[in-house]
């Protein structure tokens, strides 16, 4: 036996084969017994017996001191348990566990969050129910409170899909017969209206984040309607100046770690469309070669108060760290609001380049293709309503054809800055 291990471990010989025999307790200070086969016969070598007891202690060491030992036993536990005995809230966090491996970690950390909203509900209203006994009745409680305590009728929406997921593969592991999610109703979903900039408010938007650490920021939302993730992940390399173009293929994005927020990167976008390379407007080359110029002359002279790990990425400040995807959207709030302007988000600066190709003619097809989404409908879904100038050539075509006189079409006022988007809760989803 070992003394110096935090277990106790034997040799033993049974059905004529050598098990390594530990003897330890559990993480409720329980002792527990585990018999572990080493597959060699009664009659082998003792080197090789040897050999192996030492890689089955060493693994064993590993998984107790890592914990993955109990965790093993418990995985192990759930696995024999029915719908009747699985709590609600442990097996919603289980099938969240289940599919991690299988989604972005972006979609696992907004799971999780969703998750956790439901897990605080159902331990409070409804303590230590189990699978077979959550029904259509409780779920629709937890809708129809969320949505008296103010949540939108599109967050429940989300809610509702996270729920529907775990319940059907509930019923795919064999624990339920049928997903009772499907049996609720939902609130009504509300059709959001995104705000946005006409030519003129952008002019004023421009001037009031001259010299601000995010005016690179804002004039590439504007001028190429570039989703925020996207504006934070643009690095040097992904800017051309001999051949004038800007290409997107890396985006910046939030994820906590060990309770702390941080930022990361990843080539893989939104869509396939949302890896494109565009034209470098004049204007806005020239403002990128002075940044560039701007964070050189400053590397120099601040010396070790200036941070190079984000050297390679655009959107730094004058210290050189990163401006944060939260820090754009907080800070955008901020100074809309000092500035009294129109109250609108970041994001509605997409809208805003978008409204205004539309608005001077650019095909919706070009404009699909610009902003990088997936498809035509998704672009025709959002400013179809807009094409007013379509509108104009029919009426046109019909008065011409019965010998009335044509329509003129009206100055562009980009809809006086409204957009109806369909079916969003925080309209991210173009």
């Amino acid at each position: 036996m070992k003394a110096s291990l935090p277990f106790k471990y034997i040799t033993a010989v049974k059905g004529g084969k050598h098990y390594v025999v530990f003897d330890y307790k559990d993480n409720e200070g329980k002792r527990k017994r585990k018999w572990i086969g080493t597959d060699l016969p009664e009659k082998c070598p003792k080197k090789a017996l040897n050999v192996k007891v030492e890689e089955i202690v060493t693994q064993f060491y590993e998984d107790y001191i890592n914990g993955q030992l109990f965790k093993k036993a418990q995985e192990q536990a759930r696995a024999k348990l029915t719908a009747a005995d699985y709590k609600f809230t442990v097996f919603m966090r289980d099938w969240l566990e289940a599919i991690k491996p299988t989604i972005a970690e972006t979609t696992y950390e907004s799971y999780s969050q969703k998750l956790n909203s439901v897990v605080r509900y159902f331990d409070t209203v409804f303590p230590d129910i189990t699978l077979a006994e959550v029904t259509a009745v409780e779920l629709q409680k937890f809708y129809n409170d969320k949505f008296a305590e103010g949540m939108t009728a599109n967050t429940i929406k989300h809610y509702h899909a996270n729920i529907h997921k775990a319940l059907k593969y509930a019923v795919k592991m064999g624990y339920l017969t049928c997903n009772e999610s499907e049996k609720t109703d939902r609130p009504k979903l509300d059709k959001y209206e995104a705000t946005f900039y006409n030519s003129k408010e952008l002019e004023r938007l421009f001037s009031v984040f001259r010299g601000d650490r995010m005016e690179v920021v804002v004039l590439i939302a504007a001028y190429y309607g570039l989703r925020r993730s996207e504006i934070i992940g643009l690095r040097w390399d992904a800017i051309d100046f001999d051949k004038q173009t800007i290409t997107i293929h890396e985006k910046a994005y939030n994820i906590y770690e060990d309770g702390k927020l941080v930022v990361k990167f990843a080539n893989k976008l939104k869509t396939k469309a949302s890896h494109r390379t565009l034209p470098l407007i004049p204007y806005i080359a020239d403002v990128l070669k002075a940044k560039k110029e701007q964070d050189d002359y400053l590397s120099v002279v601040l010396k070790s108060g200036y941070d190079h790990e984000y050297d390679d990425y655009i959107c730094t400040d004058e210290l050189g760290k990163l401006i944060t995807p939260n820090y754009v959207t907080d800070h955008f709030a901020n100074v809309i609001k000092k500035y009294r302007l129109k109250k609108i988000r970041f994001h509605d600066l997409r809208h805003s380049c978008a409204s205004l190709l539309l608005a001077n003619g650019v095909p919706m097809k070009a404009i699909q293709e610009w902003l990088g989404h997936s498809t035509f409908h998704v672009t025709a879904d959002f400013y179809s309503h807009l094409d007013f100038n379509s509108k104009i050539d029919s009426a046109n075509t019909i008065a011409n054809a019965l010998g009335s006189g044509a329509v003129k079409k009206p100055p562009i006022s980009a809809n006086n800055g409204r957009v109806e988007s369909p079916d969003t809760e925080n309209d991210t989803t173009d």
